[in-house]
């Protein structure tokens, strides 16, 4: 990626291949900026019919009930792809995973799977820094609140009504970027989203039907299963842990949310999903990119400036302004602030190229 200062514009590449992510070969060692991805969850019922066609000894342990060793297996499939994760992302890069762990009967015994622990100890053992992660609230979540023995103790079980993000930092050292940086000043977010976005508790991102329905009976059936985050997530996480020129991986692509999310935020991606058929689903979605820009655009200007609004209602006064665009903002962090608009993109095999040019006040969305 690259920016040209006279006029603005950029250019992002982003790569998807339909394969297994234990081998990510096309991907040089330590050139990953940030990854965000979202597995299949170890012991949740869905992904059994998956894990099964890795490992046939996961099928044998669920149908003898041994419920621990089919999940030490579950994860041992995923830690091929860990392993790939370690291997491709550079020092100082951070890694966001959003998992939930899993409740499940298993030989007549309702327990919990810790996924999110199994994985953080993964990485833990891996050279990776443990960050403080968020708490997903998914308002979508509908569970059955009289788990056990309802209203009478001891027996009743919790509800489990929150998913994790994950967060880790290769090495033991913050990356490390030129003095003056301008694409770091660039990106720059705004003082009220870090506030909201940096909580360790998120309720305001809606969670995706987990359905994807399959209606041509000539093609073989995928997983029903579409993006276990809405763009509104992997969007929010590459503003928070990139820069414009990045490239940030998602090694379970999916529909291609975490693709589609840094087209539309300005860095180039990197994707691997093992059934093509998705394409097809991330084509459609591509069809509003330009669209979808210019209203997250707008809608990060729009609150800003009522915020700014607000801000000054309650007798105090922003000391800077934004040079990019001409409205105050808060802080000195904030005065390259800029915003990108997608002119247009073009396929070429299994690439696309993504134009930008600078995000206009006056634009309307199309």
């Amino acid at each position: 990626m690259h920016i040209e200062d006279y006029n603005l514009t950029m250019e992002t590449v982003h790569k998807f291949f339909f394969k297994n992510s234990s081998d990510m070969s096309e991907v040089k060692s330590d050139t990953v900026d940030l990854v965000i991805t979202s597995p299949p969850y170890p012991m949740i019922e869905m992904w059994d019919a998956l894990f099964s066609t890795l490992n046939e000894d996961i099928k044998q342990s669920l149908q003898e009930g041994d419920g621990i060793n089919a999940f030490n297996l579950m994860h041992e499939e995923l830690e091929k792809i860990w392993n790939e994760v370690v291997r491709v992302v550079k020092p100082g890069g951070i890694v966001c995973i959003n998992v939930g762990d899993a409740t499940r009967n298993i030989d007549k015994n309702f327990q919990l799977f810790t996924n999110h622990v199994r994985i953080t100890t993964f990485f833990q053992n891996n050279g990776f820094i443990v960050l403080p992660c968020i708490l997903w609230r998914k308002p979508t979540n509908s569970p059955t609140k009289f788990l056990g023995s309802g209203m009478l103790p001891t027996n009743a079980y919790i509800t489990l009504e929150h998913e994790y993000i994950l967060i880790f930092r290769k090495g033991d050292k913050k990356r490390k970027l030129p003095p003056g940086f301008e694409h770091r000043y660039n990106s720059a977010y705004f003082w009220e989203e870090r506030n909201k976005w940096f909580s360790d508790l998120w309720v305001d991102i809606r969670g995706m039907s987990q359905k994807l329905n399959n209606t041509n009976e000539n093609k073989k059936k995928i997983r029903e299963r579409s993006a276990a985050f809405p763009l509104k997530l992997p969007y929010r996480l590459i503003n928070m842990f990139s820069i414009y020129g990045d490239t940030v991986l998602d090694p379970f692509w999916g529909t291609g949310t975490t693709t589609l999310a840094a087209m539309v935020s300005g860095r180039n991606s990197i994707g691997y999903e093992i059934n093509s058929e998705f394409l097809e689903g991330f084509k459609l979605n591509l069809k509003e990119l330009k669209s979808t820009t210019q209203s997250i655009n707008s809608n990060r200007i729009k609150s800003h400036i009522e915020f700014i609004e607000s801000y000054k209602k309650s007798g105090k006064e922003p000391k800077y302004q934004a040079n990019n665009y001409k409205f105050p903002v808060i802080t000195k962090q904030e005065i390259e602030f800029l915003l990108f608009s997608i002119k247009n993109y073009s396929k070429n095999g299994n690439k696309f190229t993504v134009n930008y040019s600078k995000f206009e006040l006056e634009q309307k969305n199309n």
